[in-house]
């Protein structure tokens, strides 16, 4: 049997932002260096501007009738809370954030949360199956869960494949990761493994939950301007133009997306 590497493990490097080399991923270190680059890179600023409009626009079509809280996992070096200061952030690394949460054992009441948000994060949550049950039991009925994650093109599967330091493995035949390293485990594969490839067994397991939304992103400038790990492609003189062509661009989304937003409703009962 031959042992070709996988995915994520050919090319890396080639592509990675010096800054982060020598840094633990998942680190306090880590989350502070993505940070700056989220806030010093206008393309990637707008482009998280753009995911944190559209995941909380989700949660505002939950009906009013249904009180609850709004929950980040995984907050790591996102700022939603500047555009919501409602939102209750949390990771599983103290610090940076307002509580420290496990994805799989939430620590909240029976429908309790109106949202649950996630960005760049299922892909990291070691049992999936844990997290949908934990989002099912903690969601009030009609409230959502919202994220944005790696998608399926040939162009993400190529840069997050060869060139991003977590995992990306399409051929993985399981929901669940090595929890050993929660960083090194990930496989950016996974909600195109579950919620497309698997699809029938996600509609199976969990009736309760209709996906409503699978939309691919615009993704030139996040791809130009180095996202929060690789090098910063784009002079600063140039900013406005890739602006324009980032719109442009998107008729190209079923080759080259690298992102898509997801919606997941609870069923109301």
């Amino acid at each position: 049997m031959s042992q070709e590497a996988p995915e994520s493990e050919q090319g890396r490097d080639l592509l990675d932002s010096p800054e982060l080399l020598g840094i633990e991923p998942g680190s306090p270190e880590w989350f502070e260096i993505q940070r700056k680059f989220i806030l010093s890179r206008p393309l990637v600023r707008s482009t998280y501007d753009q995911w944190y409009r559209a995941m909380l626009a989700d949660v505002a079509s939950v009906p009013l009738e249904r009180p609850g809280d709004i929950l980040e996992i995984g907050s790591g070096s996102g700022y939603v809370k500047t555009i919501n200061p409602t939102v209750i952030t949390s990771d599983i690394v103290e610090g940076h954030s307002d509580r420290v949460v496990d994805a799989q054992a939430l620590p909240f009441s029976n429908e309790s949360l109106r949202g649950i948000l996630l960005t760049h994060v299922f892909h990291h949550i070691p049992d999936v199956r844990r997290f949908l049950s934990e989002a099912e039991r903690t969601l009030v009925p009609g409230g959502v869960i919202s994220m944005i994650d790696v998608c399926h093109t040939p162009l993400a599967r190529l840069l997050f494949g060869r060139f991003h330091p977590e995992g990306y493995d399409s051929s993985a035949r399981e929901w669940a990761l090595d929890s050993s390293q929660a960083m090194a485990g990930a496989n950016q594969a996974l909600t195109w493994i579950v919620l497309r490839r698997d699809r029938e067994l996600f509609v199976k397991e969990w009736p309760m939950f209709a996906l409503e939304c699978c939309e691919l992103l615009p993704w030139l400038g996040y791809a130009m301007s180095g996202g929060v790990t690789r090098r910063d492609l784009v002079p600063r003189g140039a900013v406005k133009l890739i602006s324009v062509l980032d719109k442009i661009a998107t008729i190209a989304n079923p080759l080259c997306a690298l992102h898509w937003h997801i919606r997941i409703r609870k069923l109301a009962q």
